[in-house]
């Protein structure tokens, strides 16, 4: 057998692992079950609730109409029988089964989720909030290139940069791709803010949760939860709106607590807070259940500021390196720019 034939057989076996794994079968099923959810009339009485099962809906035809695709054009392959035909198609295969192959890694009960992601800056004073910015504009990057739509739901910001923000991030697979970015980003430069040759130290907590929509998985009883409602306010004081806009929600039972002040409506704002709520207590859920089942075995460490998962070094010389999967680059400028995807690559396959 020559040996684009064998690389080829190889690419088949591949592909039927990956194809058992994903289980598509079981994708049919849903796809069908939501095809029945998208013809009952009651559900277009909730318009929000009616275009996420469309988007789902959708979702899933395009990811099963990709795997089915792939999957004839190499049975296509595999008649022909000219040696140099197939080595032609054979790398562009390759390449589209790798960008699939993805998928079969995010297959978590919540990975097809949208995300929120959170910015608070850390150690490094005015060097850490400018850190903040740059983490930002990084991940903004990444989400252009992909396609993907963001909204700033609260932000704190400082004339350096941003002391804390929450991004909502809707694309496909978004929490997915993104929950292992969660953790401690360290940056080591020269500091722009400090006396020349003075090399700083700066900390960035990221953190990343699934949106979730009406009461999955969480449930907000009206009567644990305490509003309060202010006036909205910009910087220096200003006041954005002269009604009182601004909400803030108190979780008596956890003390949770989460404001939002982004919309001109009190309504929208107590929606986008419950919505912000929702998720922290699904991460707090998490980061208990997970503490109670390591701490039998020893193992647990809080993703907190002791955790760090990156760190980038732009002084005494330039590398970006993670630290749990060793992936290390040095193209610095690149991946600051929104060069993520080595990274994240290596981050689902963990």
């Amino acid at each position: 057998m020559t040996e684009p034939k064998l690389k080829l057989q190889d690419l088949r076996e591949q592909f039927e692992r990956a194809k058992r794994e994903l289980n598509l079968s079981q994708l049919s099923e849903e796809i069908i079950d939501l095809e029945e959810e998208v013809k009952k009339e009651d559900l277009w009485q909730d318009q929000e609730k009616a275009q996420r099962v469309l988007k789902e809906l959708k979702f899933k035809k395009l990811k099963r109409e990709n795997w089915e695709k792939l999957e004839k054009e190499l049975q296509d392959l595999a008649t022909l029988g000219d040696t140099l035909e197939i080595e032609g198609f054979l790398k562009d295969l390759e390449v589209k089964f790798k960008k699939l192959n993805w998928e079969t890694f995010l297959t978590g009960k919540y990975d097809h989720l949208n995300a929120l992601m959170s910015f608070s800056a850390g150690v490094g004073g005015d060097d850490a909030e400018d850190w903040a910015t740059m983490l930002v504009r990084m991940y903004n990057r990444f989400f252009e290139k992909k396609g993907w739509i963001t909204t700033i739901i609260e932000e704190q910001r400082t004339e350096p940069g941003i002391k804390s923000l929450i991004l909502e991030v809707e694309g496909e697979n978004a929490y997915g791709l993104l929950k292992k970015e969660k953790g401690v980003h360290r940056l080591v430069r020269l500091s722009p803010f400090k006396t020349a040759d003075s090399r700083q130290t700066s900390f960035v907590l990221v953190e990343v949760m699934p949106i979730f929509h009406d009461n999955q998985e969480v449930e907000v009883k009206p009567e644990d939860l305490r509003v309060d409602t202010f006036r909205s306010s910009g910087p220096g004081g200003q006041h954005v709106n002269k009604t009182d806009s601004a909400i803030r929600l108190t979780h008596l039972p956890t003390g949770l607590v989460v404001t939002c002040q982004k919309e001109r409506s009190q309504l929208r704002n107590r929606e986008i807070a419950l919505k912000v709520l929702k998720a922290r207590l699904w991460e707090k859920m998490m980061v208990e259940r997970a503490k109670k089942e390591k701490e039998l075995r020893g193992e647990f460490v809080e993703a907190g500021w002791g955790h760090q998962i990156r760190s980038y070094v732009l002084h005494p010389y330039k590398q970006i390196k993670d630290l749990r999967t060793e992936v290390t680059r040095s193209d610095v400028e690149n991946v600051l720019d929104g060069d993520l995807g080595e990274f994240i690559e290596a981050e689902i396959r963990i």
